[in-house]
């Protein structure tokens, strides 16, 4: 039997063995697959330590996007350059996105970069962008907190923490005392404080206030403000000799102003009332201007064609003048007049119509309809529909009950003849009780009729009247 020769020599499937374990080795330790589309790639820089290693994750909002390729020490300093791919999931990536190294938990070991992609209204990277330091926050470890804590450092914490208790915790000399304000007198420090926290909330919104008030009343108020300070300073620093001749004479006007400095505390103190007032009355000024500018706005384009409408109004108001003269509408309301009044006249009775159909529709909703909705219970009869329907079907019974009472019903040809269920009427005056026999068992009546109809209140609306228990209603005994 003739053997066949192996496809492949060894020397050849060695070759390729080689190439398969060389090609798994290169994707294991980071490799990416040829023909595969580049990732987006994302650096950064960090101030100080990072403590990644390759490849840590990184993450959005606790999603893994990417993972860390490359971690680089820059030159000179203590800070690194990572390198990032970031994966669809995690695109795109803005100018204000920010990159935080945060610790992983227990199980996991070592570090993360949390990353925030930024605000959608930021431009967005393209793939090689760098994050700058100002963007970026490295961890901080226990041990480079200690370290900074050295023994100089922790002797002067504890001189300062210690005279800011003795601050706190001491109260002033007589001397002191005698020039605080007299609801501070006495008080420790920390005393003192937390008197002040009752004046706080009226501090907080007066500062509010102000602050409010700074920002102006129309957009960009403020930065024209700002603009106009910028503007002034810009005049006094080209003003040149002019800003010193401006001091030389401001200083003498104080001077001037101190040498009186008794009248003018007496002008100071009457100044409060009369800016008071003032206030009072430009607060009332200013807000007419607005109301007042935008009424002259309004009315200008008015009194412009004023002289115009006046003109073309002549002619209407000759012809409006000869329609009202007694030959034309003037003569026809003499004739309308009488209809009017006849027609006031009916307003009365139209009161009492509607009142009434007020009340109709009261009845309606609180007692008729209320009243057609239930669902009376009769046994043996009981329908289990409502009354509503029940009373348009009942048409439909009776109908058909009427044709066994003419000459082809049943009842003229058989009830003559009677059936096995004797009948006995009340007794009835001077003639007794009446017999007789029924072919079906009388079932009696329901309601039971109580002797005299219910009675009837016409000073009681009807919509005011319970809505009545149709299940209530006692059956009365047959014959």
């Amino acid at each position: 039997m003739r053997r066949h020769q192996p496809r492949v020599s060894s020397f050849a499937a060695g070759i390729i063995g080689l190439v398969v374990v060389a090609a798994a080795c290169y994707l294991i330790f980071g490799g990416t697959l040829p023909f595969s589309g580049s990732p987006f790639v994302l650096k950064a820089v960090f101030t100080s330590e990072t403590q990644l290693h390759i490849p840590s994750p990184v993450r959005i909002a606790g999603v893994d996007v990417g993972e860390v390729v490359s971690v680089t020490h820059i030159q000179d300093s203590s800070a690194g350059l990572i390198t990032m791919d970031i994966n669809e999931n995690g695109l795109p990536i803005h100018a204000d996105a920010t990159a935080l190294i945060r610790s992983r938990i227990f199980l996991e070991g070592n570090f993360y970069v949390e990353l925030a992609p930024g605000t959608p209204n930021a431009p967005v990277l393209s793939s090689g962008s760098t994050l700058p330091a100002a963007n970026t926050s490295g961890p901080v470890q226990l041990d480079r907190v200690l370290a900074a804590l050295t023994l100089d450092a922790r002797t002067n914490l504890q001189t300062l923490l210690q005279g800011l208790g003795a601050t706190l915790n001491t109260t002033g000399t007589a001397a002191e005392n005698a020039s605080q304000d007299p609801i501070t007198r006495k008080l420790t420090g920390g005393q003192a404080l937390n008197k002040s926290l009752q004046y706080s909330t009226g501090a907080f919104r007066g500062s509010a206030i102000v602050n409010e008030g700074l920002l102006g009343t129309e957009p960009h108020d403020l930065s024209k403000a700002v603009e106009g300070n910028s503007e002034v300073f810009r005049g006094f620093a080209n003003s040149g000799q002019q800003l010193a001749s401006f001091v030389h004479t401001f200083n003498a006007t104080m001077a001037t102003l101190a040498s009186r400095q008794q009248e003018l505390s007496q002008t100071i103190g009457l100044l409060p009332p009369l800016l008071r007032q003032t206030e009072s009355a430009d607060t009332a000024l200013d807000a007419s201007f607005g109301p007042t500018q935008q009424f002259a706005r309004e009315f200008l384009p008015g009194v412009k064609q004023l002289g115009p409408t006046i003109t073309v109004a002549l002619p209407w108001i000759a012809q409006a003048t000869a329609l009202a003269s007694p030959s034309e509408l003037g003569g026809l309301l003499k004739y309308l007049t009488p209809a009017v009044q006849n027609t006031s006249s009916t307003i009365g009775a139209t009161k009492s119509l509607l009142i009434g159909s007020n009340q109709l529709a009261k009845c309606f909703t609180h007692n008729l309809i209320p009243t057609g909705n239930e669902y009376v219970q009769d046994p043996p009869v009981t329908t289990g529909i409502q009354l509503y329907q029940e009373l348009f079907q009942s048409a439909v019974g009776i109908a058909g009950a009427s044709g066994n009472f003419d000459g082809n019903g049943r009842y003229v040809r058989s009830g003559a003849g009677g059936g096995e269920d004797l009948v006995a009427t009340p007794s009835i005056p001077n003639n007794g009780p009446f017999f007789g026999n029924a072919v079906l068992p009388v079932l009696g009546t329901r309601p039971a009729f109580t002797g005299s109809p219910p009675p009837l209140r016409r000073n009681v609306a009807c919509y005011r009247n319970p809505t009545p228990n149709l299940n209530s209603a006692q059956t009365g005994a047959g014959p």
